[in-house]
């Protein structure tokens, strides 16, 4: 597959923020700028206090946490969106349109970073899928239409390529 786009909306997403030194920190541990699967749930250790939790269990891991001391959750179910981006040519595709380096090296299957596509901020997370590699953005709802049409029209240039 050269390259494919999917809105993967309404997926469940929490926001997590707690200091270091708290219980849910240590919980869902992490290092910065990773990502993790837990059952159904990916776990992203997205900036230094902040994880993101996204699929079906993100909901119920949320609830489950001690949020003693600095610690607190939040349902972005709602405000942010999540587009797929899969394929041989997934880096190629969102290269175009943003400056991170996709290298294998830089940006390894669990890496996670924000950065600006087509002008939009954005949460990366590498997840490869179904044996291919994959790319998840995480980004405010109010841009889906745009975004959408910006990386559908990215991905076009490789769709003839096998």
């Amino acid at each position: 597959m050269a390259s494919s786009v999917s809105h993967l909306d309404p997926m469940p997403k929490v926001s997590i923020r707690a200091a270091d030194d708290t219980v849910a920190a240590q919980a869902l541990g992490l290092a910065f700028g990773s990502a993790e699967q837990r059952d159904d749930t990916l776990v992203v250790r997205i900036r230094p206090d902040e994880w993101i939790l996204l699929g079906t269990g993100a909901l119920a891991l949320a609830a489950e946490l001690d949020l003693s001391g600095y610690a607190s959750t939040v349902d972005i179910t709602h405000a942010r969106h999540v587009i797929r981006v899969t394929g041989t040519h997934a880096a190629d595709t969102l290269a175009k349109l943003c400056s991170a380096d996709f290298d294998e090296a830089m940006t390894p299957n669990g890496a996670a970073w924000g950065n600006s596509i087509a002008g939009v901020t954005c949460d990366i997370v590498r997840d490869d899928h179904g044996g291919e590699r994959s790319y998840l953005l995480l980004f405010d709802g109010s841009f889906v239409a745009y975004f959408l049409g910006v990386l559908e029209d990215a991905a076009g240039e490789f769709s003839s390529d096998s």
